[in-house]
Formats: structure tokens, sequence, C-alpha cells
């Protein structure tokens, strides 16, 4: 009997203790929830960063200075756009995950620096879903298969038959592991021995496009437009089958081969932020995002662009990037 009455107040002091615990941690719980809101009405109080870890030019730098530049009027503070190349993105996002999760430095994020790098690069000086906070998916993009307007060829198929006819003569260039492996699809289904030559970034691409260091390129339609539209290239193919309202004559990769196995070569873009970053800070920017993509003007001219401007929650993103 005393043995089950000691029992009984033992238990009761442990269940006290947990008890007392369990308030302490809720009291901590609804302080951070509390400050965190606090710091959402404040935010921004000064300049955001967003890291672009290409050079100006590209798909990824001209969404992002869309984005800044409608947060920075939004918000009434400097939104400065910080372009940080190298390592396939691997460099910046290096940083990045060191930064203070205060939401005044974002991430403009792409496939390959969420998915493709952690499954080809050892080592890797980032962990992409433990030292970001996903906040939207920003776009989903097409890319383009490119030739010189005033001596490429005017088919896949012409291309191909060039190719084959001078084997290991022909190069092809890229930005991105995600163009290189889509050219290196390309080549290997058509049966092309071409050499490859990279670029650090879009816009270096396009240009060794149109000095003769390439005879071909596989790039976002983003950066290849103007030069389209100027009659400086020409382009033989889309890479998948989404609609590109900017050149609307321009039939997929895999139509154009007639290899189906080509079909839905894709890209995207996303931002995060460091981890850490209070969540109501994170919502803040996702609405924003929303907010700007409702906008008919700049919606327009996304799609003249040729950006296919998607959004979505921090949580859907989080997903997205796990089953990619």
């Amino acid at each position: 009997m005393r043995l089950m009455l000691r029992l009984a107040a033992y238990r009761g002091a442990v269940c006290a203790r947990s008890g007392l615990a369990c308030l302490i941690c809720m009291l901590a719980l609804a302080d951070a929830v509390a400050q965190g809101a606090a710091d959402s009405q404040s935010y921004p109080n000064r300049t955001v960063r967003i890291i672009v870890p290409f050079p100006p030019g590209g798909p990824t730098d001209i969404l992002t200075r869309v984005l800044g530049q409608r947060l920075s009027e939004v918000w009434h503070q400097p939104v400065v756009i910080e372009n940080q190349p190298g390592a396939n993105t691997a460099i910046a996002a290096a940083r990045v995950a060191k930064m203070a999760p205060d939401g005044y430095t974002l991430f403009a994020v792409m496939d390959v620096t969420m998915v493709l790098n952690p499954i080809t690069t050892s080592n890797l000086s980032y962990d992409p879903l433990k030292d970001f906070a996903p906040i939207t998916l920003a776009s989903k993009n097409t890319s383009l298969l490119n030739v010189r307007a005033e001596d490429g060829p005017k088919t896949v198929k012409e291309l191909i038959a060039r190719a084959k006819a001078s084997p290991g003569k022909l190069n092809y260039g890229a930005g991105i592991i995600t163009t290189r492996l889509a050219g290196y699809l390309f080549n290997r289904e058509a049966g092309l021995d071409v050499q490859y030559i990279p670029f650090n970034g879009s816009a270096p691409t396009v240009q060794g496009l149109l000095t003769g260091a390439v005879d071909y390129v596989i790039d976002g339609a983003a950066t290849s437009l103007p030069l389209i539209r100027s009659g400086k290239l020409r382009p033989l193919a889309k890479l998948n089958s989404r609609p590109l309202p900017a050149l609307p004559e321009v039939r997929p990769l895999a139509v154009e081969a007639g290899i189906p196995s080509l079909d839905d070569i894709s890209t995207w873009i996303g931002l995060v932020a460091p981890a850490g970053t209070p969540r109501a800070i994170v919502d803040k920017i996702q609405r924003e995002v929303v907010n700007m993509y409702a906008d008919p003007v700049i919606a327009e001219k996304l799609e003249k662009s040729g950006i296919s401007a998607v959004s979505s929650t921090p949580e859907e993103f989080e997903t997205f990037v796990r089953k990619e």
C-alpha cells in the first residue's frame, strides 16, 4: 500500500513537472508566433536583396528583376538584385544558406540548385531541403533549340543531317547543367557525334552562338526572344509541348525530330529564403508574388518575355521539389 502511494506521489510529481514544461513550451511558442507576426508587420524596413545565381540577361535574372521592381513599389523599400554566378548555382546557394534568416536575403533558385546539384555533385556545401525555407514556385520555363539565322539550318532534321555529315565537327552550347543534359539527350537520341562547349549562364551561351563559337544551343526562351525578333537567331524547336504565346509557330522538339522521348524537357524557377525565416514573413512575400501575377500588365510582360508565370504555397513548392 505504501509502495502504491509512493508511486502515485511520484507520478503526480512527474506529471506536474511535465505539465510545467509543456506550459513553458506553449508560452515560448506563442511568444515566437507573436514575434513573427510583429516582424512581418514591420517587414521590410530596409533594403532587401535577391540573389540570382546567374549573370544578367537570363530567364532567372529577367523574372527576378520584374519581381524586385514590383516588391520595391509595394514595400517602398529598395529591392536589390545581386548576380552571383558560378558552379551551377552552388556558390550562391552555399552563401545564402549561411545568411541571417530575417527575410532580407532571398534566393532565386532553379531545378539545378534544388534537384540536379545534389544528384550530380559530391560534397555539396548546402542541403536544398534543410538550408532553405521555400516561398513559392515562380515559373516553369520553355527552352529552345536555336541556331544562327544567317547560316544555320532551317529545320531540326536539317541540323541532324549536317551533324551526321560531319561527325565530331559541330559544337553545341548550354549555360547550365539542365540544358546541357537536354542537349545530351537530343544528341544521343538523334545519334549525333558533336562537341559540348560549356558557358556560364544563358546570356553567355547565346553570345557564343552569335560569335560562332558553337553551331547550336539549347537555352531559355526569355534570353533568346529579343534576338529571334531582331532576326539574329532562328528557333528550330521548343523542348516541351507547353504553349509558348511569344512564339506560337515553334513546335516541340519531339515532333520536329520525330523522337517521342524528347517530349516535356523543361526548367523551373522558385524563390526561397534561408531556413528559419519567420513563417509570417515567408507568407507575406508569397502573397506579393501571387498579387504580382494577378496584375494583367505584368502577366503580359512576362508572357512576351517567354516566361510562364506560376505560383504556389510554400508547402506546395516543397512537395514539388521533393517529387522532382
